[in-house]
């Protein structure tokens, strides 16, 4: 008796000192949108430095997040309020005519956008997938505000504007797959969605619209080019990085849902991710590339930054690195970069693997809280002198914001209780052919 109460006083520290982590870790991750946030018009940097434009996909992450900073009490709901308002202001009064220099066109935006002026910056695409990230925390922020005072009735009134303006339809181009962007100087992109990907949070948000829907035709077609694999013994769905497997999830509670797919295979896209983190886990411990620092403790390879160096001798090989770029297990691209996002936003479907990984992450703080763990991506086979790991520097607001909403699903579900409240989500998913779940309640 008297082993079995120690063992039942350590796990219960042992809980604490977690919770403590976990809120240390999610704050710091938090921290990032205040201090990146254009106040005159709501825009969020892409990421820290001098020079960087906003990313539409980092104001959606934004967005979502001041509800948790304002459960968590790190933000005044006041604040909160006016900073979503200035976003859902500026993105409804933006320049939608779709030129060079304009902000966006039918509802959706372009990707970068200059911090000052909105306008389209680096020549990039009319992004698709970068707006519904958008419209994703535009519409949580929507379902959380929902105070009768003057301001949050223009806040729901405006985000309901806004996601009503999205011409989904439009951007199937002139066929039934959806296309990844559009460029003013010559159209659609060639290349549409293939294979199981970060677009489920599009399609079941263009399914949802009540204006300008998805074909229902279009999620099919988008299924049909699924890869289901079986790799170290587990059969899942595939997609290397692991970004794929968590980010609709930062929004939407998968657990019990099906569509045709997941019917057909007894299975449904939260256990898919578990199964995805187990394989990454597998992956490290092989370690068939041979880099340092892989381990049960030590895996994570998703869309990050990388090392910018020439090739090195590892294992009898010129490795090569890729700088910023979507890594994958187990077939690459790996050039030894772990995500520090990776473990942390696998919390919800693995805690039992995941939360090892934090804790090492996390006691390796050097200069400031959870800086590996927090970091864009670290490399042990590139570090100087082979002692250490390099580390990305500055911060990226699109791992900041995965990394807010993940702890927070693990935490307490708040954005999925968002989405349970909001009718769009649910019509979405219905179109898509979704079955259980929260739909049957």
């Amino acid at each position: 008796m008297g082993s079995g109460l120690a063992d039942s006083t350590a796990d219960e520290v042992a809980r604490r000192d977690d919770a403590v982590m976990l809120e240390q870790l999610q704050r710091a991750a938090f921290d990032y949108f205040p201090r990146s946030t254009n106040p005159r018009n709501g825009l969020v940097a892409d990421r820290t430095g001098d020079g960087s434009p906003s990313s539409i996909a980092v104001v959606g992450f934004a967005l979502s997040a001041y509800p948790v900073g304002v459960e968590r009490g790190w933000i005044d709901r006041e604040d909160a309020v006016q900073r979503t308002l200035q976003a859902l202001r500026f993105f409804w009064h933006s320049d939608q005519t779709g030129r060079p220099d304009a902000t966006g066109h039918r509802g959706f935006y372009f990707h970068f956008l200059d911090m000052t002026s909105g306008s389209r910056t680096w020549h990039c695409e009319l992004s698709i997938m970068d707006t519904a990230l958008l419209i994703a925390g535009v519409l949580s922020s929507a379902a959380y505000f929902t105070r009768q005072t003057p301001l949050e009735i223009e806040l729901r009134e405006l985000a309901d504007a806004l996601y009503r303006r999205v011409d989904w339809c439009w951007a199937q181009g002139d066929g039934t797959a959806v296309a990844h962007g559009w460029k003013p100087e010559h159209g659609f992109l060639s290349y549409g969605w293939e294979g199981y990907s970060e677009a489920l949070i599009l399609y079941v948000l263009g399914l949802g619209s009540p204006t300008y829907p998805l074909s229902r035709a279009s999620f099919e077609a988008w299924t049909l080019t699924y890869q289901w694999e079986n790799l170290y013994g587990h059969d899942f769905l595939y997609a290397g990085p692991l970004f794929i497997h968590q980010l609709s999830h930062a929004w939407i509670d998968f657990r019990g849902l099906q569509d045709r797919f997941m019917r057909e295979k007894r299975c449904d896209y939260f256990e898919n991710s578990r199964r995805a983190t187990l394989v990454q886990r597998e992956y490290a411990i092989r370690n068939p590339l041979d880099f340092r620092g892989y381990a049960q403790d030590c895996w994570g390879l998703s869309a990050g930054d990388g090392p910018r160096l020439p090739p090195l001798l590892v294992a009898g090989r010129q490795q090569t690195f890729f700088g910023y770029a979507a890594r994958g297990a187990p077939y690459g691209p790996d050039d030894g970069t772990i995500a520090g996002s990776a473990a942390l936003a696998s919390l919800v479907f693995a805690p039992d693997i995941a939360l090892p990984v934090v804790r090492a992450l996390y006691a390796r703080t050097a200069s400031r809280v959870g800086q590996d763990v927090l970091a864009s991506g670290f490399n042990a086979t590139a570090a100087p002198s082979g002692v250490g790991n390099w580390i990305s520097q500055g911060d990226f607001g699109f791992d900041q914001g995965l990394i807010v909403l993940m702890i927070e699903s693990f935490r307490s579900g708040l954005l999925w209780d968002l989405s349970r409240k909001n009718p769009y989500f649910r019509t979405g998913l219905s179109r898509a052919g979704f079955t259980g779940g929260w739909l049957d309640e």
